[in-house]
């Protein structure tokens, strides 16, 4: 009998994936259509061929990246400073907002409202052209620091309802074991809160992703910046700007993977 349900569970379950890569195929068929005839009725000539020499190319053997990977570098390294800016800054703004000290609950509060409630394109040209020149940085971390910011501000809401969601038998737990409240949070709460923030906080790491393309505007030369330069000089619109997507879309499936399962292992572990 059980054997039985098995096999139509897998039955079911095969026929539900055929029909949804068919429903896939037909979609994708019909954008890639409708594509066609949209660039054919304005005379576009696709030139895909010209792509591949902007990603790399090869001198003598040697391999030389292209623009757009060089600014796939940039885009990557502005990403994963800031992603490592937010986890301090969210965790740390997180923290004031939960202790007993009424200026550290204001200050996080104000921060949080001043943040969250004003455009990310404003405040990175505010940091850019007000205080960058002010403290003498240049505008890599100007763009590191304002997008730090900017997502540290939604990243403090996912520490805090991850931390208020542990139950306060866990403190006193703690507590009781002679540990003060940085014990409690190392070695009890945070464990137990990770495993249960990391969906969230994935969502907010890809989320960064994409914000970053925004850094093009104060003339970092990221993904975006380069995918502009190249269609100026060459006016490969369509084929640049998939391709500039496609590596965007690359880049979070893979981050979303890679924190999936680290924090799956995580899980288990603990």
């Amino acid at each position: 009998m059980f054997d039985s349900d098995g096999q139509h569970l897998k039955a079911d379950n095969k026929k539900k994936f055929l029909f949804d890569s068919l429903l896939f195929s037909i979609i994708v068929s019909c954008f890639c259509y409708l594509l066609y005839k949209g660039t054919e009725s304005l005379g576009y000539n696709w030139q895909w061929f010209r792509v591949p020499g902007f990603l790399f190319s090869f001198n003598e053997g040697e391999f030389i990246p292209g623009p757009l990977l060089e600014g796939l570098k940039v885009t990557l390294e502005i990403t994963g400073l800031s992603f490592v800016l937010t986890f301090v800054i969210g965790l740390g703004t997180a923290i004031m907002r939960l202790s007993g000290s009424f200026t550290a609950k204001a200050l996080a509060r104000i921060y949080l409202e001043i943040i969250r409630n004003t455009p990310l394109l404003i405040q990175l040209f505010f940091i850019y052209f007000v205080v960058a020149p002010i403290v003498g940085i240049d505008g890599f971390w100007a763009s590191v620091i304002a997008l730090s910011l900017f997502e540290g501000a939604y990243a403090s809401e996912i520490f805090r309802a991850g931390i208020t969601s542990i139950d306060r038998g866990q403190w006193e737990a703690a507590f009781s074991l002679g540990g003060d409240k940085k014990f409690a949070y190392m070695n009890v709460i945070l464990p137990q809160a990770v495993p249960r923030i990391a969906p969230p906080l994935a969502g907010q790491a890809i989320a960064l992703v994409k914000d970053s393309a925004l850094v093009s505007t104060v003339a970092i030369y990221d993904l975006t910046m380069q995918g502009q330069s190249i269609i100026s000089e060459t006016f490969l619109t369509f084929e640049i700007w998939f391709t500039v997507a496609a590596i965007y879309l690359s880049i979070t499936l893979l981050l979303s993977w890679v924190l999936d399962n680290a924090a799956r292992k995580f899980k288990s572990e603990w």
